[in-house]
């Protein structure tokens, strides 16, 4: 992979910010159960099904079979993951940093003649995928080093989250079997993340785009495909490019009372979508109570809105929040894409 030498400090902010989360997979943080298999013995039966499954053994032989034993720092990050520990104000202050601002604007001069193809082609604004762009991988410049047949292989064994790692392994495969990559080039972040869009291999397949036209869907070197592809995700979860992702309120004690009495909560989704309210209209939450941040009157628009309560900031969120959502199901990241995106907006 093509990396760019940049200040060490920020460096070492890039990999932070890069290699912590798990894009498109987190779930709900658990105690994780003792594994009664041996590495080896899940190996030799992962390998024989994936035989079963058309695979040749030349193939497992230089993906799978190369995997001696699992990765115990991968398990250790799996267990440890930021999006779900308590202070979003310290999550957001460590990742939109006047660095990145800086380097966010840059890039979206650098690009701005590819971001505008892009949004004419998927009807998603710029600012977003400059966000996830700039936090997924520092705009293209950290995307991971960890030899992803094993990070997927370690992480298929532990118990925790098995079936989902186990169907990204084979998914991993499937990209080295039809030639999108070979298998020693397919390095990324400790969960198996790939390239600047920091795809896990599932979605790579779904919604990496060729968009320089040079017939590969290049996400390591291509920052016009790794951009095109991070629209054509947003936009295959259900971006409304007219619409922007919500806002930050204000809710006076009485009014979050009402609303805890009222607003269910939603009932379906990962961890995050569970822990925010069913949709509101806009005119509800304003008969509840609710302003904007600055203490002004919520916006007369026909959207509705579901209530996310971080502990010392609350926020109202429009349909498009959902698609942020899905490609890292925490509220801490997505709250954070959102925010940094809005900073971004071209003034």
């Amino acid at each position: 992979m093509r990396h760019t030498l940049v200040p060490r400090p920020f460096l070492l902010l890039l990999l932070l910010l890069a290699l912590v989360a798990v894009p498109h997979a987190a779930q709900d943080p658990a105690p994780p159960p003792e594994n009664p298999q041996s590495f080896q013995d899940w190996q030799s039966e992962f390998m024989a099904e994936a035989r079963g499954r058309g695979f040749s053994d030349a193939l497992l032989a230089q993906t799978i079979g190369g995997v001696l034993e699992p990765l115990p720092q991968v398990i250790q990050n799996d267990r440890n993951q930021p999006e779900f520990t308590p202070g979003f104000s310290r999550y957001l202050d460590a990742r939109m940093t006047r660095t990145m601002l800086t380097r966010g604007r840059d890039a979206a001069r650098i690009h701005a003649s590819v971001l505008s193809r892009i949004e004419g082609t998927y009807h998603v604004q710029r600012r977003f995928l400059l966000a996830i762009w700039g936090i997924e991988s520092g705009f293209g410049r950290v995307t991971g080093r960890t030899p992803v047949f094993r990070a997927l292989a370690t992480l298929a064994w532990e118990p925790r989250r098995s079936a989902f790692f186990r169907n990204e392994l084979y998914n991993a495969l499937m990209m080295v079997d039809r030639g999108y990559i070979d298998a020693p080039t397919m390095t990324g972040s400790w969960a198996g993340a790939m390239g600047q869009t920091q795809f896990m291999p599932s979605s790579y397949l779904s919604y990496a785009v060729d968009f320089d036209g040079d017939g590969h869907r290049d996400i390591w070197k291509s920052n016009a495909d790794a951009l095109a592809s991070i629209a054509n995700y947003l936009k295959g979860y259900g971006w409304n490019g007219d619409q922007t992702w919500g806002r930050e309120v204000h809710i006076p004690t009485a009014a979050m009372d009402r609303i805890t009495e009222t607003v269910p909560k939603r009932t379906t989704g990962c961890s995050a979508s569970r822990n925010m309210t069913e949709r509101r209209p806009l005119d509800e939450w304003r008969a509840l109570g609710v302003t904007r941040a600055d203490g002004g009157p919520l916006p007369k628009a026909t959207l509705t809105a579901g209530l996310v309560d971080t502990g010392d900031r609350k926020f109202l969120v429009y349909p498009n929040y959902d698609a942020i959502l899905s490609y890292n199901c925490a509220h801490y990241y997505a709250l954070t894409v959102a925010m940094l995106g809005d900073a971004l907006a071209v003034r």
